[in-house]
């Protein structure tokens, strides 16, 4: 729903990722539907990158085998090999689901490779019963024929949950997620004043192995795929966290959040099989009172939220309402929360309290959802399975105002509220659209980023709408129909509060914003209503009844993990000629699809206004792209690192001038590792190489010679910085420990600035000639714990603290240069802005040169030249928007000038100062992955 925080942006949790990664067009575009083809004559849309169509439709092919219809839909496969280029279905394929619908029955199937499963391979037969006889009627889905990868790890299993943890806790290597760092303690007595740090927000970090995945590019990625839970070592947001890691090297190649929210089968209770329901009532937050499906609890003696008239007929399995208020979020994601109890009462009738938490709402809304999905759908529940539905309400951050909600998998969590939101359960949409996040789970089973991502928002947001339309009785014609989340606000207008407009008129894909994975997962609602608008107009030109049908049988029976934008409209077009809609209605659903943008090349229509230095750095058909590995720049050159267009083989690390003449130079050896934050000063690079078994820190001439090894860390290594041939990084370990080390030229061992206490926390390493400033958090004298900034002259080791100006919550990204080391600073809590802060070399001249109350400090990093400084910054505004994404900015060393870079759409982040005001970065603007420059800045957009 929305941040935690004050922060107006509408956001997801808090995703780490060990590097950022910015999205590209998502999944490769398949052939768009023609105009408006009216007839049954077949239709074969290829599939890009492998010879197995995307869809087959307007056939009527009888089944070879009689058996179950998973036979049936396998013999129909191998029989048409030539068409499909299955090898064996028999061997490659495994039931995933079927699902039946009058005489109509879809099979879903798992691709695996040589036993392993594919993610994102699944494959669709549709068939129908005629006369007692199988027919097939169409086929779609991703089957990636061209996978030769082998199936033996070289990476042991304990190795990659330990990589996936710490790349997690560790945030972006280079400039992302993570680049505060805040007091991991405090004296007892000044606990309440401080909300970051690692060691106060919820419980540690902790990464399960799921086994072996093949992620499907080029010839695959064999990868451990490793879940981690827990809460974000910065924010203390919840973490639910899939990490994709290489089974060769060791690298986490892919990552992203699996908490879907709407802004960004569980614990069932027990039943008595003879029915014990009982009627209750209760008022919900507008004022509305209404009937509630309760139980009588023997034991306690009191009526619960606990409905088992829905599925008394089938599972038995209860919809039943807790009672989380107090319970961290991140305790409630992911897993089940000690001690919490379903929400009673003494009577049948609940009262205020049950009210006031938002309960009576997610009681009465789960109801609502599972009547809409089981009377229209035919749908049993969640998973169509009469699985339990569970609701927490309550939650909080830390204590405070939890002002958003999700689905983790097994249940929907809501927070509380504040003193303008209504606890998140308080409109029908949003609890609607919780729900149908598990649907889709069940369905297609749409990954969570990106492209794929965006269809599972758009989907969650359609469903929850039209189930919150239909049970108020509004209008299609309604300016207030298309709204999310209308009736979540104490004080403002429904249309001031809404999170989404459905029905804007205007979003289209030429609004398309490509983001980094850590932002909004890759924009999966910054981006959803480029098609959930296409789906409410179809809506409202063909009627709730017959959208609705074609918008589930298109998820049910069409849709896989990984589809994207032209993906959907292929699969909304052939459900609805499945549903025998032609002429004019067909035209409509086409016509809806044209006027957002979606068709083939769409991506093409973006322009910039920077120069490209690399581009389509980290290719992949995975709904986005493979980690944004970082970009360095220093003495008129640039260094970055890339893989090859399939996103297949391994990174390497290359180098070219930042002026953009002469041709990028290939500077890594191609050995299998991932090669990876690279960084140079004009003279050499340094990167990092993850393999096997250890993380080596190398470098490299850039006019040529030898690559050299510097030092062998074992552990997660980051922020790698070179200047005058002295080079610096940060060590993380999977506890969450962070150290940073130095290297001179000719050394054979690193210096740890830490000196080995275990009581000091340093990161964020900076270096400009022999002095090197870092973040450090250490305990003063008076026992307290305090974050500041240390400089030390690596040619003689003299270390000088600057001192702490204040109780700090956290400090970012420190930049130095030949006169100034600057820092971002929060000291406000509750406040997203930050100060950049500034001090001499010698630790005196301390000031704040924009003060954290200004209102242009909404930084989030900083890198500095000898003559100016470039910030990211992003602005707060209510909703998603090129406008509050983060953008370049830059300034005089005294903070004076602000000006934007680039006038780019799309988010603008990892960037790097060279010389005078040139600067680089990683750019989605275009929806590719692109290193990108300019030598001056933009000025006013």
């Amino acid at each position: 729903m929305r941040s935690s925080r004050r922060r107006t942006r509408i956001t997801g949790s808090a995703a780490l990722l060990g590097a950022a990664a910015l999205l590209a067009s998502g999944v490769p575009a398949a052939q768009a539907a023609p105009a408006a083809p009216e007839g049954p004559a077949t239709e074969v849309v290829p599939g890009k990158g492998t010879a197995t169509p995307a869809l087959v439709d307007g056939i009527a092919e009888a089944a070879k085998d009689s058996g179950s219809p998973a036979d049936a839909a396998r013999g129909h496969l191998a029989a048409k090999k030539g068409r499909y280029g299955i090898p064996d279905p028999r061997r490659d394929l495994s039931t995933e689901s079927t699902l039946r619908h009058g005489a109509g029955e879809t099979v879903r199937f798992q691709q695996k490779h040589r036993g392993v499963p594919v993610l994102g391979g699944q494959y669709l037969v549709r068939m129908e019963k005629k006369d007692g006889e199988r027919v097939v009627t169409g086929t779609s889905g991703k089957y990636f024929t061209g996978l030769k990868v082998g199936t033996k790890a070289e990476v042991a299993e304990r190795t990659a949950v330990e990589r996936a943890v710490a790349a997690t806790a560790a945030g972006d290597g280079r400039t992302g997620s993570l680049t505060k760092l805040s007091p991991a303690f405090r004296k007892a007595d000044n606990k309440a004043k401080s909300r970051g740090g690692s060691g106060q927000r919820g419980p540690a970090l902790s990464g399960s192995s799921h086994g072996l995945v093949v992620l499907p590019q080029g010839e695959g990625l064999l990868t451990y795929r490793v879940t981690v839970t827990g809460s974000d070592p910065a924010t203390g947001a919840p973490v639910k966290q899939e990490v994709y890691v290489d089974a060769a090297s060791g690298f986490p190649v892919l990552q992203y959040s699996a908490i879907q929210t709407i802004d960004g089968d569980g614990s069932g209770s027990s039943q008595d099989d003879s029915f014990p329901g009982a009627k209750g009532s209760g008022v919900k937050l507008d004022g509305k009172k209404v009937g509630l499906d309760v139980a009588h609890d023997a034991a306690s003696d009191t009526y619960k939220l606990r409905d088992l008239r829905h599925q008394w007929d089938g599972s038995k399995n209860p919809l039943a309402t807790w009672d989380a208020r107090g319970v961290d979020a991140n305790d409630a994601s992911g897993r089940w929360p000690q001690g919490i109890t379903e929400f009673g009462s003494k009577t049948q009738e609940f009262g205020k309290e049950a009210t006031d938490s938002g309960a009576i709402d997610a009681h009465w809304a789960a109801g609502q959802v599972h009547e809409y999905y089981k009377k229209k759908h035919g749908r049993d529940s969640l998973d169509g399975k009469g699985m339990a539905i569970n609701s927490l309400v309550g939650v909080t951050d830390g204590g405070f105002p939890y002002v958003n909600a999700f689905w983790d998998g097994q249940k929907m969590v809501y927070g509380g509220g504040d003193e303008e939101f209504k606890p998140l359960s308080a409109d029908l949409d949003v609890v609607g659209h919780e729900m149908t996040h598990g649907v889709v789970e069940h369905t297609a089973g749409l990954v969570y980023v990106g492209q794929s991502g965006a269809l599972n928002e758009a989907i969650a947001d359609y469903f929850g709408n039209a189930i919150d339309v239909n049970a108020s009785k509004t209008p299609m014609d309604d300016p207030k129909a298309g709204l999310i989340g209308e009736d979540l606000c104490r004080t403002k207008a429904p249309a001031d509060c809404a999170l989404r407009d459905l029905n804007d008129g205007r979003t289209t894909a030429k609004d398309f914003l490509g983001v980094t994975i850590g932002t909004d997962s890759g924009g999966v609602h910054l981006n959803s209503t480029i098609v959930s608008g296409a789906l409410w107009d179809i809506r409202e030109d063909l009627g709730a009844t017959l959208a609705d049908r074609i918008v589930y049988k298109a998820l049910a029976e069409y849709l896989t993990p990984l589809d994207g934008y032209t993906d959907a409209r292929n699969a909304v077009v052939a459900a609805a000629k499945d549903l025998g809609v032609k002429g004019a209605k067909l035209r409509t659903v086409h016509r809806s699809f044209d006027a957002h943008g979606i068709a083939k090349g769409w991506e093409k229509a973006i322009g910039a206004d920077s120069e490209k230095l690399l581009g389509d750095l980290n290719a992949t058909r995975l709904g986005g792209r493979l980690p944004n590995t970082g970009a360095g720049a220093g003495g008129g050159w640039w260094a970055a690192s890339k893989s090859d267009d399939e996103g297949q083989e391994a990174f390497s690390v290359y180098a070219g001038r930042t002026d953009g003449t002469g041709t990028p130079k290939l500077l890594s050896p191609n050995d299998g590792r991932y090669h990876v934050y690279p960084d140079t000063d004009g003279k050499r690079a340094v990167w990092v190489a993850y393999g096997p078994t250890s993380v080596e820190i190398l470098s490299r001439p850039l006019v040529g010679g030898p690559v050299k090894k510097l030092w062998s860390a074992g552990t997660t290594v980051a922020n790698v910085r070179i200047s005058s041939g002295n080079v610096t990084w940060q060590e993380s370990s999977p506890h969450g420990q962070q150290r940073v080390a130095y290297l001179r030229p000719g050394d054979r061992e690193p210096v740890f600035v830490d000196g080995g206490r275990y009581d000091v926390v340093t990161a964020l390493p900076t270096i400009h000639g022999d002095k090197l400033g870092y973040a450090k958090v250490y305990t003063d004298k008076d026992g307290y714990q305090q974050v500041s900034t240390e400089i030390t002259d690596v040619r003689t080791g003299k270390q000088t603290l600057v001192p702490a100006k204040g109780g700090h919550l956290g400090i970012a990204t420190p930049a130095i240069n030949g006169k100034y080391l600057y820092w971002l600073v929060d000291d406000i809590a509750d406040d997203n802005r930050m100060a950049l802060r500034r001090a001499k070399l010698d630790g005196t001249g301390l000031t704040d040169i924009v003060p954290e109350d200004s209102k242009d400090s909404y930084f989030w990093n900083v890198d500095a030249s000898e003559s100016a400084l470039t910030l990211t910054q992003w602005q707060p505004r209510q909703g998603w928007s090129n406008e509050n994404l983060t953008k370049l900015v830059q300034t005089d060393l005294d903070g004076k000038g602000l000006k934007r870079v680039s006038c780019n759409r799309g988010e603008q982040t990892g960037h790097a100062a060279d010389t005078g005001r040139r600067v680089v970065w990683i750019d989605g603007t275009t929806g590719h992955t692109d290193l990108v420059t300019r030598a001056r800045p933009a000025g006013t957009c």
